[in-house]
């Protein structure tokens, strides 16, 4: 019940949010975790079901096996569609789970109501005409990868610095993700790419969690790599880019932020915050190789989403690469890092992501130069 409660004022204060910049928005893609469902005891399951205007019905012993519709009348606005975009753990874990969420948008799709008021059967009634396939079927939302094959790999694209443009990581992600769970048929998950794509032309809004104060979207690749904001954005038919939104639940008083918000919340925190920077610092070799992959996991979101201020790798860069003190620090205790971090702002200079002087990217040049005479052992008196 708690996660109930706490999912319809994360949903309520969403909408809110959103209605005041005009309406609301008919499809939001969701992103479902594994182990943060565990730590929250469903809140994402419960968001979905809310946003759709279903509610869990419990059993004697408080199990939940069934849903039923909230009517209208007590919803109070219109069934808003979902995409649901499930972890390959959350698929793992929550199998019974996303049945239960395919019944309920299924329950919502086959609703007699005013087209204006259920978003879920407009788009289903859309899709099965598009498709040539019945309602039901058009009313998949539930999607995750093929059994035994987990995340998007574009957070390993990404991390790795492989050179692949956008269209080919977008592609990726929809071929990797886009098998559908079916509750008529439990138990498997089928390739649905095509549906996936579909119901993806439609979003307005692109949703995640944000439930740990340990774990934020710079510390590790997998809240990018399941990002679907340019993918959906590439897939509308007006080429419009969809918001983007992080709930966060990390105390009690849930907040919904912008992503860029809260990317730049989590940059001045952490990597260009003093604090930050100069323990990892002290931290040597190691602190160095933490500084350079948080700037890379930055950068994911600029690639998958469109999400980082300029200032962002503007300040980063006078922090890390002007400042001649802290930047001979990494090169002593980590040239090949400090040599990453510099590829990943050339790379971000190259693909329109960060906008800077002609003396930076010199700088950035040379410094990448001595990086690799480090490394090889070369040394101006050396050479000559």
């Amino acid at each position: 019940k708690a996660a109930v409660d706490m999912a319809f004022i994360v949903v309520d204060r969403l909408l809110e949010g959103l209605a005041k910049q005009g309406e609301y928005p008919e499809s939001i893609a969701f992103t479902l975790w594994g182990t943060d469902n565990i730590k929250t005891y469903g809140e994402s399951l419960a968001q979905v079901l809310a946003l759709v205007g279903v509610k869990p019905v419990p059993d004697s012993l408080g199990r939940v096996n069934k849903v039923e519709l909230i009517p209208l009348e007590k919803l109070g606005r219109p069934r808003i569609d979902v995409v649901c975009n499930c972890s390959g753990v959350f698929r793992d874990l929550f199998i019974n789970q996303m049945n239960l969420l395919d019944r309920g948008i299924k329950l919502a799709a086959e609703a007699d109501e005013p087209l204006e008021m259920n978003f879920v059967r407009k788009h289903a009634m859309e899709q099965a005409a598009e498709l040539n396939i019945s309602l039901r079927e058009a009313a998949t939302r539930v999607f995750s990868n093929a059994a035994g094959s987990y995340s998007a790999n574009v957070g390993l694209a990404i991390e790795n610095g492989s050179n692949i443009d956008e269209k080919q990581l977008q592609e990726q992600f929809t071929s990797r993700k886009g098998f559908a769970l079916n509750s008529d048929n439990p138990g498997k998950l089928n390739e649905a790419s095509d549906l996936f794509k579909s119901a993806l032309s439609r979003v307005d809004v692109t949703f995640q969690n944000l439930d740990s104060s340990e774990i934020s979207l710079t510390d590790v690749s997998h809240y990018f790599d399941s990002d679907p904001t340019k993918v959906v954005e590439s897939l509308r038919k007006d080429g419009k880019k969809p918001g983007a939104y992080i709930a966060d639940t990390t105390t009690a008083n849930a907040q919904v932020r912008s992503l860029g918000a809260q990317i730049r919340l989590d940059s001045r925190t952490k990597i260009l915050n003093p604090k930050f920077y100069q323990a990892a610092l002290k931290c040597g070799y190691e602190g160095v190789r933490e500084i350079s992959k948080r700037l890379r996991y930055t950068m994911g979101w600029s690639t998958t989403a469109g999400a980082v201020d300029n200032f962002v790798y503007e300040d980063a860069n006078e922090t890390y690469i002007t400042d001649a003190d802290i930047r001979k620090q990494m090169l002593d205790k980590n040239p090949d890092a400090l040599r990453d971090m510099v590829q990943t702002f050339l790379e971000a200079n190259s693909k329109g992501y960060w906008n800077t002087s002609e003396e930076n990217i010199q700088r950035l040049k040379d410094v990448y130069q001595e990086c690799e005479d480090r490394i090889e052992g070369v040394s101006f008196m050396e050479v000559a």
